[in-house]
């Protein structure tokens, strides 16, 4: 995990080095431009080249462009606590971790309750259409499945706001279009709070979850048939055992084992995000500010939001591992 996490945030400091447009040209150009119009639209030219110049070096000096690479990322990586306490360019000089915990809450709601309901709706239903495998129910649920799955995430946000947005007089006009609570929310009850929260939430989820839902609900199907068509569920049958112990005290649990590779990924779910989703809802979430950070080459705040996704993805796929130890009895690391 430690020679990873060197690479992948080296590697991204190494680009941010030579991609033009970064905090220091923009830094110059705003100079420029509010010195020209203090000018009233006209500076003299070798003036303006010696001043920028000046400038180049001193925010050069104050973003530690003027130091060698290895002792940037030094810097990066310990005195500036994986870039967390270091600056933001874009978000008036606040630090990483003021701007990265203004969007948390919002993501870390989104991404908990989208990983919830996924997992909640998907396993039971490929458990009931492998069940019920080849019958109506598990034929009409496959088209409703994979016509959501066909969907692109922004033409179906801007459906969902078509019917239940007021956006039309032929549908309903009974959730929020935009946000994530309403302008009153302060002002409202306790209760009343949490339904602004789920109604403002409950669109975008919607976008959020249909994007795994096939994929999940497939695989659980097709995972639980392979292990019904195996040799040991007949030789259990054979002897006695009926056909739901069979199912729910055996195949089950070794149907799950495919399904574990998603367990890890709670620990990423705080920094869930789509841009689509979120500029279709205007919600200040993750993915927008990951978005804003690389448009606005604000390397602070994408390398601070890299640092933490990288190491909780690492241990997200720790946590599958163990997962599968824990599904799987045969699964033994010490051997």
């Amino acid at each position: 995990m430690i020679p990873t996490f060197i690479g992948i945030t080296f590697l991204c400091l190494l680009l941010t080095t030579f991609i033009k447009g970064g905090p220091v040209e923009q830094r110059l150009a705003k100079m420029k431009g509010a010195e020209m119009s203090e000018g009233g639209g006209g500076t003299d030219a070798g003036s303006s080249s010696a001043i920028s110049e000046d400038l180049r070096k001193q925010i050069e000096k104050q973003f530690h462009f003027d130091k060698p690479l290895l002792v940037r990322y030094y810097i990066w990586l310990v005195e500036e606590n994986i870039g967390l306490s270091s600056k933001s360019f874009q978000y008036n000089s606040k630090t990483v971790y003021e701007v990265i915990s203004s969007r948390f809450k919002i993501s870390l709601i989104f991404g908990i309750t989208g990983f919830i309901l996924t997992y909640l709706i998907c396993i039971p239903l490929g458990i009931l259409k492998a069940l019920k495998d080849g019958s109506k129910m598990d034929l009409g649920t496959s088209l409703i499945v994979f016509a959501g799955y066909s969907l692109p995430a922004f033409s179906f946000g801007m459906l969902l706001k078509l019917m239940f947005c007021g956006s039309s007089d032929f549908f309903f006009d009974i959730l929020p279009a935009t946000g994530f609570v309403s302008d009153s929310h302060d002002q409202m009850g306790f209760i009343d709070r949490q339904i602004d929260i789920i109604k403002h939430m409950a669109l975008p989820l919607c976008c959020y979850v249909i994007g795994n839902f096939a994929v999940l609900t497939i695989l659980m199907k097709n995972s639980l048939l392979e292990q019904i068509s195996q040799d040991y569920i007949r030789t259990v049958i054979a002897r006695g055992t009926g056909f739901n112990v069979a199912i729910w005290k055996h195949s089950l649990r070794n149907s799950l084992i495919p399904i574990t590779t998603g367990f890890g990924s709670i620990l990423t779910v705080m920094f869930a995000g789509s841009v689509i989703i979120e500029r279709i809802f205007e919600i200040p979430g993750m993915g927008r500010l990951s978005l804003e950070a690389i448009v606005t080459r604000d390397y602070a705040v994408f390398l601070g939001i890299l640092s933490i996704t990288s190491i909780l993805g690492m241990f997200g796929q720790l946590l599958s591992d163990f997962c599968y130890m824990l599904i799987d009895p045969r699964i033994n690391f010490d051997k």
